[in-house]
């Protein structure tokens, strides 16, 4: 009895059932967590989807679906398998958009609508990964799906896999788009540099004007509206941004902003990291369509801040040199990682340069023109 025991107490330990596949995993999650805590690559996005990535590379379980046996007895799915759900049905997508709402001032576009046109150029990227996608073999909707990491917006990634039925996807895909968001103050600043003269690069942009309160108040709910009745699709993301901006911009519900941007927004990545990480199981993650995602996500980032650079360069040579090309480069949605690498290079050039709110138009716009991307391919394969 006592040889059966110590038997089964040791073919539970989690050693007699790891893979290879399990340990390459369990290292890329080390690497992860290295990059989180080490260098401060965006902690509070890569600590939760490294340590999901560790845990189900461990104990698998933790994200099995719930069953029901033949004779009708019903065995509860894992833990994670619960928080993956809510990503699989848009809500923790939906609260994050509302969270960034709150947390950010859209003054910046408000007082220069001309940042919404280098937000739109920024979603270059998006397209030509699409078509290159299927190119590589993958059929429309994972195209589609993969795309969205040019966005760099991980939560739209997420949203938009869950709405095209690519949940199989949705790991790569968001490990990618999550890793390329942290990893924007070092993929980002070559191709600005590549892109644009130090000439271009010292170019100071006047003040922006002053944006009133009615402006503030009234600019997501016109947003939300024009939107929404374009692309309704867009709804669950556009709306909640708005939502969270209004809380905000109002002044009369500090209490819901406050929970909005800290509470509530804390609460929804530790559950969206967590369950993103828990879907990169080796059995999902190692294999061919998993290194082809991870590429078109490097090429869709390029070109989406290649996009949002050049058409900066032609704004300028538009308005005989008033807006600096750098401030494009802030198209892509990764709010406000991009406005500051936008502001580092700048400064680099010359330090007293401060273009940090000129780029959160071009920012914020991203995000905006990262959602109607999604919303335009729902659209198109007749997704509500």
């Amino acid at each position: 009895m006592i040889a059966t025991t110590l038997n089964n107490l040791i073919h539970q330990t989690a050693f007699f059932n790891i893979s290879w596949g399990n340990v390459i995993m369990i290292v890329v999650a080390f690497v992860f967590l290295y990059l989180a805590i080490a260098h401060d690559f965006e902690p509070l996005l890569l600590v939760p989807i490294a340590f999901g990535m560790l845990l189900v590379n461990i104990y698998p379980d933790i994200m099995a679906a719930p069953t029901v046996t033949a004779s009708g007895s019903s065995q509860a799915g894992g833990l994670l398998w619960y928080f993956f759900q809510l990503d699989g049905w848009s809500i923790l997508p939906s609260l994050i958009f509302m969270g960034v709402g709150a947390m950010t001032d859209f003054g910046p576009l408000i007082a220069n609508p001309i940042s919404f046109l280098m937000g739109a150029a920024a979603q270059l990227g998006i397209y030509f990964a699409y078509f290159l996608a299927i190119f590589m073999g993958f059929n429309g909707k994972a195209a589609a799906a993969i795309s969205i990491i040019g966005g760099a917006d991980g939560p739209t990634s997420i949203f938009l896999c869950g709405k095209l039925g690519q949940t199989a996807l949705m790991g790569p895909i968001a490990v990618a788009a999550y890793s390329y968001m942290s990893l924007v103050p070092i993929i980002q600043p070559p191709v600005m540099k590549l892109l644009t003269t130090e000439k271009e690069r010292k170019i100071k942009m006047a003040q922006l004007r002053p944006v009133s309160k009615l402006e503030k108040i009234l600019f997501p709910i016109v947003i939300t509206v024009v939107v929404c009745l374009i692309l309704p699709t867009t709804a669950p993301l556009v709306g909640m941004l708005m939502l969270g901006n209004l809380f905000r911009e109002s002044g009369v519900v500090k209490q819901l902003t406050e929970t909005a941007s800290n509470a509530l927004m804390y609460i929804v990545v530790i559950l969206l990291g967590t369950s993103v990480g828990a879907t990169t199981s080796a059995e999902a993650f190692l294999n061919a369509d998993t290194l082809k995602i991870v590429v078109l996500g490097l090429v869709a980032f390029i070109f989406g801040t290649a996009g949002g650079v050049l058409l900066g360069k032609l704004l300028c040579f538009l308005t005989h040199g008033r807006i600096n090309p750098l401030i494009g480069s802030a198209g892509v949605s990764a709010v406000p990682m991009a406005a500051r690498v936008s502001q580092k290079v700048g400064a680099e050039a010359d330090p007293t340069n401060f273009l940090l709110m000129h780029a959160m138009g071009p920012n914020v716009a991203g995000v905006i023109g990262t959602a109607v991307a999604a919303g335009t391919f729902m659209a198109v394969y007749g997704v509500k």
